[in-house]
């Protein structure tokens, strides 16, 4: 039998992984205190030997329906919680997008808009199972709501045994500024460039690094597409086989890069086990992909250490981590056991750490710094998203920049504010910064993209940090030699103004030099 007590608030988050909520929806009246339950398609049920939350959004009746709790906001600002569920489904529909379908969903305000975090792909028919993701409850929420249901699709969901998890704390920030010059790995005053397709031809190289100038690329190790690839099968012999034959690859173009002043960032897009459905880093969930992890970035260092050509090891590209697997390491002490093991093979190139979920800037706000030499952060810039991603899956079009979008005004001072988590981070730890990928795609109305790429590298060269443009010479979508259309796929006969940019850019380069 469940456990009699319905919905208890913990007083005191003393110790981490405390949870903050626990709905078991032991009684039949259990759900009193939710939100929107509208009868018949929201009810308690027995299940599992007591009962379960039923919600259905009927055939021709409706395709969205849900509900909401508030959470405890006075003792979850500022921190990451894991929030997850069992669930049973019978016939939900195919959602539209991968965002639609069965909701358990962490929604929260503030000043800067809302965010709506969940684990994606969620639909079909299955026996109970654990659905769950972690998020950010930003310093400033002013509200935090907890939403079960059903979005966009038809069928039955039931949910049970919900609970919400403090499992990280805003990073302590130290009272004074670090001293001393920041490591950066080069001895460059800025290395400006771009990630490149994983099939990047020497003639490619010459236009980048020869005509225009950039003196860095971000080589991404990435097998057949992102964020699924055939790593998600598992087969870490296949695995093994595709990796070898894309560093043979680095391995044949190396001398172009030197031969160009082009300093080379290696970045492993795609990890041992690839992602889940969710998109989560299977990292996290098999012991197997960490070890796998572990002893390819040996083998890397080995492979690498002592070429001048190679800037640094970017340990894994945008890491995801879900929920994490019973006896397993969470990025964090993935990346430190990592860093440790390349540290001890190679003492000069920079390992590149980026913070997660996604790599994005917030994600440094609980991101203690970790304590290997020689450590370079990364983040990526696509916000706001509606913006920067508009007609990519599905996404409305016909957004510019700067105005108000998704209900927020959005200039360049609002892009500083997003960027300002690695402007701390830089200022208390003495780190250096790298933006590893910022972008918006090429179709934005009336020259936005030109606008928000300008502003956006002004705020990267006021803080001196590094960049690499995404991309060059990968998909036409995010290519500063294609026009505003999206029907169009050849290169522009002339310079595009996002082209010209660049250029101007890269026109200030120094060429890398010997360390």
């Amino acid at each position: 039998m469940k456990i009699l007590a319905a919905i208890f608030f913990i007083l005191s988050l003393n110790a981490l992984a405390d949870p903050v909520m626990e709905e078991p929806f032991a009684t039949p009246d259990a759900a009193q205190h939710w939100e929107g339950l509208k009868a018949p398609h929201c009810r308690m049920e027995s299940a599992r030997g007591g009962f379960a939350l039923r919600i259905e959004a009927p055939s021709g009746v409706t395709s969205h329906a849900s509900t909401r709790r508030a959470l405890p906001l006075e003792m979850l600002r500022g921190t990451r919680v894991r929030i997850e569920a069992l669930v049973k489904a019978e016939g939900v529909t195919t959602p539209p997008m991968p965002y639609n379908g069965i909701k358990v969903m962490l929604n929260t305000h503030s000043p800067s808009g809302q965010t709506w975090e969940q684990q994606n792909s969620v639909h079909g028919s299955f026996d109970w199972k654990r659905v769950g993701f972690t998020a950010r409850v930003p310093e400033d929420a002013t509200a935090a709501w907890l939403v079960l249901g059903l979005e966009a699709v038809n069928g039955i969901a039931w949910f049970d045994e919900v609970k919400v998890t403090v499992v990280g704390r805003s990073r302590t920030r130290p009272a004074q500024p670090a001293s001393g010059v920041a490591f950066k790995g080069h001895n460059e005053s800025r290395l400006r460039g771009a990630m490149i397709s994983p099939n990047v031809t020497a003639e490619d190289l010459q236009v980048l690094g020869g005509q225009w100038g950039a003196n860095h690329v971000r080589w991404q190790l990435l097998w057949g597409g992102f964020p699924h690839s055939p790593a998600d099968k598992g087969d870490l012999a296949a695995y093994d086989a595709w990796l070898e034959g894309a560093l043979k690859h680095l391995d044949e173009l190396l001398p172009v890069c030197e031969r160009l002043g082009i300093k080379v960032v290696i970045d492993l897009h795609t990890p041992p086990g690839g992602r889940n459905e969710a998109k989560e880093c299977r990292l996290f969930h098999e012991k197997r992909f960490q070890d796998s992890f572990i002893a390819w970035w040996e083998k890397i260092a080995r492979r690498y250490r002592g070429r001048k050509t190679v800037w640094g090891y970017d340990l894994v590209n945008e890491p995801v981590e879900g929920i994490v697997g019973e006896g397993l390491m969470d990025w964090r002490a993935l990346a430190d056991a990592t860093a440790r093991r390349v540290r001890a093979l190679d003492s000069d190139h920079a390992i590149i750490i980026e913070p997660a979920p996604w790599g994005s800037p917030a994600g440094l706000d609980d991101f203690e710094p970790l304590e290997v030499p020689g450590i370079v952060y990364s983040v990526h810039m696509y916000e706001p998203g509606q913006f920067t991603h508009q007609g990519v899956h599905g996404q409305d079009t016909g957004v510019s920049y700067p105005g108000i979008i998704a209900g927020t005004k959005w200039d360049k001072e609002r892009l500083r504010r997003s960027l300002r988590p690695a402007a701390d981070y830089q200022r208390d730890y003495g780190a250096h910064i790298y933006i590893g990928e910022f972008s918006a795609i090429r179709w934005a109305p009336d020259g936005s993209a030109e606008r928000w790429l300008r502003d956006v590298i002004e705020i990267m060269e006021e803080q001196g940090w590094d960049w690499a443009y995404h991309a060059f010479r990968e998909w036409n979508g995010w290519s500063v030699e294609h026009g505003p259309d999206n029907n169009d796929n050849t290169r522009s006969p002339t310079p595009t103004p996002r082209e010209q940019l660049l250029r101007e850019w890269f026109a200030k380069n120094g060429k890398p030099t010997s360390k």
